[in-house]
This record gives C-alpha cells, sequence and structure tokens, in this order.
C-alpha cells in the first residue's frame, strides 16, 4: 500500500467492540471501513424482550449507517467478510479484496452446543434479533394450537418451556416469560388454566448466575421459584430430539420448546493467521489486544481470549467496550508515534433483572438486590441503549407495562410463522424472513 496515503483500518464486526473503535477513530487521519453482515446493531442486553413480548426488535436495533453518520472518515459495507489473507493483507468481502493496514477482528460469539446431540436442530439460539422474533412467534403460536388441542399431552407439550442455561440471559428470559404468561397470555387464553403451563429453568452448575454466587444467587432463585418457574440445578443435559429435553439423571421433559443460553463460543472467519485457537472458539491475544506475532491484528470482545488476573475476561459487552475504546486510543498513539499502556479491565459489576422490582447488582463490590437494583438496572440499559428514538419507545413499553401489566407486542409476525404445525418456525436458528 503507497506509503503517502492514508493507513486503513478495517473492523470486521458492528456490534459493541467495533463501534467504539470506529467512534473513537472518528475525525483521525486513518481511512475505517467497518464492515458487518447486518446494516444494523442490536443492542444484545435486551433481546431477551423480544422473545417475552415486551419491547419491538426496531426498538433494540439501529441503522450502522445512522450510527457512523457523522464519524468522519468512517464508512460502512453491508456485507459477509468470508476470508482473512494476512500474507496479502487483505480480506474477502461481496468476492472483492479489501486491503488493510491495520485488522480489528470483533465478530462476537454464536451459540456453543458443547456437542450435545440434537442443541443445534431442536433447540431456540437468542443470540440474534431474528432468533428474538423467531422465539416470539414460536411461544405464541404454540399457545394458539394449545388453544384448540384435543389431547391433554399434546397441549401439555405446547405448553411446556425448558430454558437451558442458569447465567443473566436464561434467568432474565425465565423471569419475563413468566411474567407474559401470568399476565396477557392467562388472560387471553383463560381456557388453558394455570397449571398446564410450565417454565423450566434447568443449570448445570450448583447456582443460577454463579458468577454473583451466594446471597445475590439465592435470591434469584427464590424470586423465580415465585414466579412458578421449576428451577433445576446440578442438571445437565444429555441429548435433545423432536420429542423433548434428556438429562443425564434420566430425567425426560417433553415440549416443543427449548431455549438455548447455555453458552456461546467464538466466532471465526476463515484466516491465514498462526493463531492460538481454544476449544471455545476464542483466540489468544496479548496484553495489547493484538495477535501475539501480530503487530496490525487486534481481536476484541467475545472472539478474544484475553487473560485478567490469570482467567479468561467473560464475554460480556463491557468487555467488548472498554476493550473497542482501547483499540482506538491505542492506534491514536501508533499514529503519533506514542505508545500506551498494556489494556487494563475495569470490572464495574454487573446485574441481572429478575422480572418486576427484581433485580440484582454487584457494582464495586456493593451487592443490591430488589427494587433498588432494578432501578438501577432500567437506569444503565436505558443510557447504554443507542438512539434517543429507541430509548424512548423502550421506556413508553415499559411504563405501559408497568402501569397495566400488559405486554404489548404480542404479535405473530410475519405471518409465515403462522403455521398450525409450528414447522415454519421449527427451522432453528434460521429465520422465516429469508
Amino acid at each position: 500500500m503507497d506509503q503517502n496515503k492514508r493507513k486503513r483500518v478495517i473492523i470486521i464486526g458492528a456490534g459493541f467492540g467495533g463501534l467504539w473503535v470506529a467512534r473513537e477513530l472518528s475525525g483521525t487521519g486513518y481511512d475505517v471501513i467497518v464492515i458487518d453482515k447486518n446494516n444494523y446493531h442490536t443492542f444484545l442486553p435486551l433481546l431477551y424482550q423480544v422473545s417475552a413480548a415486551e419491547i419491538e426488535p426496531e426498538q433494540i436495533a439501529s441503522p450502522v449507517r445512522f450510527i457512523v453518520r457523522n464519524f468522519a472518515n468512517v464508512r460502512f459495507i453491508r456485507g459477509q467478510v468470508t476470508e482473512i489473507c494476512y500474507r496479502d493483507k487483505v480480506v474477502i468481502c461481496l468476492g472483492q479484496q479489501i486491503a488493510f493496514d491495520y485488522l480489528v477482528i470483533a465478530t462476537g460469539s454464536v451459540n456453543n452446543d458443547f456437542n450435545i446431540p440434537g442443541v443445534l436442530q431442536y433447540s431456540f439460539p437468542l443470540k440474534t434479533l431474528d432468533d428474538g422474533m423467531i422465539l416470539r412467534n414460536h411461544i405464541l403460536t404454540c399457545f394458539e394450537r394449545a388453544s384448540f388441542a384435543d389431547e391433554s399431552k399434546q397441549r401439555r407439550r405446547l405448553l411446556t418451556v425448558v430454558i437451558v442455561g442458569g447465567g443473566p440471559t436464561g434467568v432474565e428470559f425465565a423471569g419475563a416469560l413468566a411474567e407474559l404468561i401470568s399476565g396477557p397470555l392467562k388472560k387471553d387464553f383463560p381456557e388453558l388454566g394455570n397449571d398446564a403451563i410450565t417454565i423450566y429453568l434447568i443449570e448445570a452448575g450448583e447456582n443460577l448466575v454463579g458468577m454473583y454466587g451466594g446471597v445475590l444467587s439465592e435470591y434469584t432463585k427464590f424470586q423465580l421459584e415465585k414466579k412458578g418457574v421449576k428451577v433445576l440445578l446440578n442438571s445437565a443435559v444429555s441429548k435433545m430430539d423432536k420429542t423433548g429435553v434428556y438429562l443425564k439423571d434420566g430425567t425426560i421433559i417433553e415440549t416443543e420448546t427449548v431455549v438455548w443460553t447455555a453458552g456461546v463460543k467464538g466466532q471465526l472467519v476463515k484466516n491465514d493467521l498462526n493463531a492460538d485457537i481454544l476449544p471455545n472458539g476464542r483466540i489468544t491475544v496479548d496484553e495489547y489486544c493484538k495477535v501475539p506475532g501480530y503487530d496490525d491484528v487486534f481481536i476484541i470482545g467475545d472472539l478474544a481470549n484475553f487473560l485478567h488476573n490469570g482467567k479468561p475476561l467473560p464475554m460480556i459487552a463491557p468487555v467488548a467496550i472498554q476493550q473497542g475504546k482501547y483499540i482506538g486510543t491505542l492506534l491514536k498513539a501508533l499514529q503519533k508515534g506514542k505508545r500506551i499502556k498494556p489494556f487494563k479491565y475495569v470490572d464495574k459489576g454487573g446485574m441481572v433483572a429478575i422480572g418486576r422490582n427484581k433485580a440484582i447488582t454487584q457494582i464495586a463490590g456493593l451487592k443490591l438486590k430488589g427494587y433498588i437494583a432494578w432501578i438501577i438496572w432500567i437506569f444503565i440499559h436505558i443510557l447504554y441503549l443507542i438512539g434517543f428514538k429507541n430509548k424512548l419507545f423502550v421506556m413508553i413499553n415499559w411504563i405501559w407495562s408497568y402501569i397495566f401489566f400488559e405486554k404489548s407486542v404480542r404479535l405473530i409476525l410475519p405471518r409465515c410463522c403462522d403455521d398450525p404445525h409450528g414447522d415454519a418456525c421449527l427451522q432453528r436458528g434460521r429465520s422465516c424472513m429469508e
């Protein structure tokens, strides 16, 4: 590449990490290109609320072009990067070669099935906007089918939901789904009664949200059980098929709805890098978030295996945001011939919403639960949600739901999911909008 030209930074992925790099590099002397297969950024922490009919999918998504519109020297390409050719310093996208001086890989993660038979075929993931809509459509369709089912066994299968994975996503979805069922759906389907509807939350470990442990884990379990969720701890899944879930202790739960939130793995792009790839798909990086041996290739977010106090950083949004800011700062320093200190993650704590007026937070060593934690959860999520309109409409939906005990987005869309046999929505992980 001509040395007189502006150096080019290619960012693969328009998630939290990728967009924060782009933001930091706005107005610098770099030519920045953001590439993503979607033309929108999804606020994943609220994705479960799309599936629970709490908010519209558009309210947690923002067009990438809108986000980078005011980022000088940053442009966006909607496309799938199919290969990274480091030898030629290019990425392959839409059949074309795009050269780079610096490469930032922020491709995120995908569901990890841990090689358990049937997970990919018979469970619903919750990682993309399409996943959220497909799951919402499927749950509502199951209730519609159950309302005129002749056999009690069939009705029971339709009205049983199994959530595998007791981390933040599993807990938040279980709580939101329990409130959807006990509130609006109970009114919409009085003929179904209460006893036939069952939500299971299955966790292989000893505690829900194990990263918090102790009092907060126990509080979470207690609150979910108050909502009617059946929590199964120390329960590992051995396999799934079209009839339901099989646990290692021999328990069989018959259901048509299994939601997989048990873990994720790094989402790799074909490349010729001599990188250390771990079994969970993550790539080892050094203290500068660089791939060892490559001074111009950075990996951030879920894909990066960055050791902090001897342990890998968790695959969560705050890590990606901090790493994105850091890489932007590092590249600006390189442009000026300066050096910066290694990346240091600042753990600002975490939070999990369990339902109305109930949440847990752990901030700066302070553990909170209940209403105060719930208010903090609301404030933080609105703060980081992109776009004033999105913030406004999410707040309106939440206020409406809080006052009237209603979930306003109980629509089965598109109509290809309005299938009396549910087949259209049982294409796990595939959008019926394709």
